[in-house]
């Protein structure tokens, strides 16, 4: 991970910055309800960036947009460590809701109040699995009291995707959950989404692993509840969650969250281990 020279050179490194319109829906409509009531308690013009957002900030204008609907004075910054992403998006900013800037995991936010949110995606993956508590605990440090980081990463139409819901304890990095998220009628086995999975367990995703029992469960499960089959993958999936539930995997949110593709657990289930 690159270091910051006199504070002026952004921390990370460049992505590939490949995006997609609509990449992060899923990701944005998880956090607009999880994080809806977080943003109408804040003060106002609470701030969320958007950390690596590629080569072209529509992922970014969506977020903006999608927040705006729970907080009309929602401010969204989209950082980038490269300096022509950077000038690329600047026809795009909407002051004072929407800007863009240059910086990496240091979050500069140029006189701005800390960040009651940072989305991070697809930012990670390039990274070595010893440097992600690295980038947790900088980005962290840079939340509001109560705030929270939303890492992850997905296919390239955004229709598989995973993403670790990381709070912010006493200044430090403390993971709460792992979402999983399918297209459901995409699907012929839910461990698919294992390639797809935050870089803190895809290479995790072995026997004696949390997160490979996690995966093997969901298959088995899914194997189980083939007699739903005929009234649709939907249909099946919620038997899936169900059986899941049984087994003693600790779920959260709720049935309308599973018949959208969601599957959040929490992170003691999957942490990988020692």
């Amino acid at each position: 991970m690159a270091g910051a020279r006199g504070n002026k050179q952004p921390v990370g490194t460049i992505t590939r910055g490949t995006t997609n319109p609509n990449r992060l829906r899923r990701v944005d409509r998880w956090t607009v309800h999880t994080y809806g009531p977080l943003l109408r308690a804040a003060a106002p013009s609470p701030v969320v960036v958007d950390l690596g957002y590629g080569a072209h900030p529509v992922t970014t204008l969506e977020l903006r947009d999608r927040l705006a609907v729970v907080r009309p004075d929602v401010v969204v910054v989209g950082l980038e460590i490269d300096e022509e992403r950077v000038r690329a998006a600047q026809p795009h900013a909407d002051p004072p809701g929407l800007s863009f800037a240059r910086g990496g995991f240091e979050i500069p936010l140029h006189g701005l109040p800390a960040p009651l949110l940072v989305r991070a995606f697809n930012v990670l993956r390039q990274y070595d699995e010893g440097q992600v508590a690295q980038a947790w605990s900088r980005i962290v440090g840079r939340l509001a009291p109560g705030g929270a980081l939303v890492e992850g990463t997905c296919n390239e139409v955004g229709r598989l995707g995973s993403w670790v819901d990381v709070r912010a304890v006493d200044g430090q990095p403390q993971p709460r959950s792992l979402t999983l998220s399918w297209r459901l009628r995409d699907i012929e086995a839910p461990s698919v989404v294992a390639e797809r999975l935050p870089k803190a367990l895809i290479h995790r995703n072995v026997p004696g692993e949390r997160v490979h029992e996690l995966m093997v469960a969901l298959d088995t499960a899914w194997s189980r509840a083939a007699g739903h089959a005929p009234y649709g993958a939907r249909q099946r999936f919620l038997a899936t969650v169900e059986d899941l539930i049984g087994q003693g995997w600790p779920m959260l949110g709720n049935r309308q969250r599973w018949r959208l593709g969601e599957l959040e657990v929490a992170w003691a289930a999957v942490a990988p281990r020692p």
